[in-house]
């Protein structure tokens, strides 16, 4: 076939399916040759340029900026949200993200570890919606979730809901995050219930976590699982920018190695670094140094964040 018929052929071709909407098999039929032909000629088209797909993505779609800082940080998602400069407003927007994020990924027998002291979290699980049927799903507490009695209700409500939510079993870990010594963290390992709940962080296939500035943000002060002031200066003057589950990190996502570290109860960051989907929900100027920390590190492969902030993570300096 000379060039210009075949050139002819893949136009009419791609004009029957991608304007005209037929399938392969009704072009074949059409055009009395082989749905093969039609296979081969269509891709042709793509490659030569006779058709090109164009994305036009809607009003607060930002698939260009999800994809750059999928790539600059080596993520397996980005999810980014449209909000205003609001901290409380940033959060719920956020948390209506994740939400549908989680409601479409779930998988059957997930095992999911959820941190406590996290609005966006909290935020996240008011906004979902219950899955059909069971999935097998285990929901366990990866950070301590004993603290101030006003505040604790949030931590255990955390668990108990995301687990009605999708008809799975609950595990907490009724220990405070902050103890005063070593020897209290010991002494609360001693018990066999909070040992079988910290082994199984090692089973953990999705973790959804909160992402914090050295600062403690209001409901995890609440709970009296902080530091002191003077603990909190010497992470910072030792290179902290962030935590996850009270994990203290520098710029470049590396664990700040204190004595502080051995009074927290919750996962460790290497093992969060190895959860298959470990999901970080953070976002407003207030958090970007933590984030981008956290994400140089690894420590999270999806993230759900706003607009702002991931413009922020793009800019100079972004790796």
């Amino acid at each position: 076939m000379a060039r210009i018929d075949e050139l002819r052929l893949m136009t009419k071709i791609a004009r029957l399916y991608h304007v005209d909407n037929l399938r392969q098999t009704e072009i074949a039929d059409q055009l009395d040759i082989s749905q093969a032909t039609v296979s081969r000629l269509l891709k042709r088209a793509l490659d030569e340029g006779v058709v090109r797909i164009t994305l036009s993505a809607p009003m607060g779609i930002h698939a260009d900026l999800e994809s750059q800082l999928e790539t600059i940080y080596g993520l397996k998602e980005v999810l980014v949200v449209e909000s205003i400069p609001d901290e409380k407003q940033i959060m719920r927007d956020l948390g209506s993200a994740a939400a549908y994020y989680l409601n479409t990924t779930l998988k059957a027998n997930e095992v999911i570890g959820i941190s406590s002291w996290s609005a966006t979290l909290l935020a996240t699980v008011a906004a979902m919606t219950p899955v059909a049927k069971p999935i097998g799903a285990q929901v366990i507490q990866i950070l301590g979730g004993v603290g101030n009695p006003t505040a604790e209700g949030n931590a255990v409500y955390i668990v108990n809901r995301l687990a009605a939510l999708v008809q799975g079993q609950p595990i907490l870990l009724p220990v405070p995050a902050v103890v005063s010594t070593l020897e209290t963290r010991q002494l609360y390992l001693q018990d066999s219930y909070v040992c079988e709940t910290i082994e199984r962080f090692n089973h953990v296939t999705l973790a959804l976590v909160g992402i914090g500035s050295v600062d403690p943000s209001d409901l995890l002060a609440s709970s009296g699982n902080v530091f002191t002031s003077q603990e909190l200066a010497s992470l910072g003057a030792q290179g902290a920018v962030g935590d996850v589950c009270l994990r203290y990190f520098d710029a470049e996502g590396l664990p700040v190695q204190t004595p502080l570290n051995d009074r927290v109860i919750g996962m460790e960051l290497d093992q969060l670094s190895r959860v298959r989907r470990a999901v970080g929900i953070a976002g407003g100027e207030r958090k970007l140094a933590a984030i981008r920390g956290a994400l140089r590190g690894r420590l999270i492969n999806v993230l759900i964040t706003d607009l702002a902030t991931a413009q922020a993570l793009t800019g100079p300096g972004a790796t």
